[in-house]
């Protein structure tokens, strides 16, 4: 229960904080720091698709071992 209303609290807080009629007018700022963000975030996730890749090939690789195993005896 706490946990959700303090997601209701920081979600108001944004929304308070971005509007441009609102004292704090933090939108300009919200928008450079996603487009600072965004390639940085895109590489990480990028990164992440590889080893997960890399992983995938690897299980399929020692997969078809075994069943070659398993179909010798």
């Amino acid at each position: 229960m706490v946990s959700i209303i303090l997601g209701l609290v920081f979600i108001a807080f944004t929304v308070f904080a971005v509007l441009p009629c609102c004292p704090l007018n933090w939108g300009a700022e919200v928008i450079a720091f996603l487009k600072g963000g965004a390639p940085v975030l895109a590489a990480l996730i990028g990164l992440i698709c590889l080893f997960i890749g890399a992983a995938d090939i690897k299980d399929k690789k020692e997969a078809k071992k075994e069943d070659a195993a398993k179909n010798e005896q």
